[in-house]
């Protein structure tokens, strides 16, 4: 009984002491295991957020991309025409060179004939409407002279006419009537001026029927090219024939735009000239009339 009073006593006595530190060390492993708990993630995060943020690889591969596309862009722009005029002139031989030459040449002087002669022409007008302004309206006839600039071609028709009325005497010309022989010199110097007026018109019409052709010839040279490729090469492949029918087709175009301004400029022209013609007639007709009248009257006053 003593023993067991004893322990009993033990047990009553420790009791106490045990539930005071159960108290207390539950608390604190309870903290222990939440702190550990909260800590946990925290170290995970960075972990799994680390190969994003410091890994070069992973920052290097998008700028593969943005570096590639200039390069891409640079090599589409520097892709050249291998059929165009420019390769024509470097693999062309010399009979393709000399072909191109001959319609730029044609081409060159269409274009400084039809420039010229539109000037020639509006000058004239220019020239018939001051005469209508300054010299027909003058009291006298050389007062109307002076009124006239010295470049008027008009001016060289009057000086002409004057002359032939008054030095007709004295020579073997006095064979000749007096109005046949003043109305034969404004009609030389008329033809004069009107052949002024259609020089260059001759080299319009042999461009306008021969360029076509000079073209054609290109044409056949381009594919006989062609075929000497094809038989060379012994197939039909449109790499070895791409360069000469190409050849060929330009040539044909340029035949064409060298031909076709060349015809419509010498239309053009010629129908101006006819009516630079009538204007240049109609004066001869006039003045040679005032001359014949104003002569006759002069030998009926002597």
């Amino acid at each position: 009984m003593n023993r067991l009073s004893t322990r009993h006593w033990g047990i009553r006595a420790f009791a106490p002491v045990a539930l005071a530190l159960a108290l207390v060390v539950a608390p604190v492993a309870s903290g222990i295991a939440l702190a550990q708990d909260a800590e946990a993630p925290a170290a995970e995060a960075p972990a799994d957020e680390a190969p994003v943020m410091t890994d070069p690889a992973a920052t290097a591969e998008p700028a593969a991309p943005m570096e590639a596309a200039p390069i891409e862009d640079t090599g589409m722009a520097e892709v050249e025409n291998p059929y165009g005029l420019k390769a024509l002139w470097e693999q062309g031989d010399l009979i393709s060179k000399g072909t191109l030459i001959i319609l730029v040449i044609m081409s060159m002087g269409t274009w400084y004939i039809m420039f010229t002669k539109v000037w020639d022409q509006a000058k004239l007008f220019s020239q018939a409407k001051q005469v209508d302004r300054d010299f027909w309206k003058a009291p006298s006839l050389q007062e109307g002279l002076d009124k006239l600039d010295r470049g008027n071609q008009f001016r060289s028709l009057i000086e002409k006419g004057l002359g032939a009325a008054q030095h007709h005497e004295g020579r073997l010309t006095d064979q000749i009537d007096a109005p046949e022989w003043i109305a034969n010199n404004l009609q030389r110097e008329s033809e004069a001026i009107q052949m002024r007026l259609q020089g260059g018109l001759a080299f319009l019409a042999t461009v306008g029927s021969t360029a076509p052709f000079v073209g054609l010839f290109g044409t056949v040279w381009g594919i006989y090219h062609a075929l000497i490729a094809i038989g060379v090469a012994g197939q039909a492949s449109i790499d070895k024939v791409a360069g000469p029918v190409g050849e060929a087709l330009i040539m044909t175009a340029i035949g064409l735009a060298v031909a076709v301004p060349a015809v419509l400029a010498y239309n053009w022209l010629v129908r101006r000239n006819k009516a630079a013609t009538e204007i240049v007639r109609n004066f001869v007709i006039d003045y040679g009339s005032y001359l014949v009248q104003s002569r006759s009257a002069t030998a009926r006053s002597h």
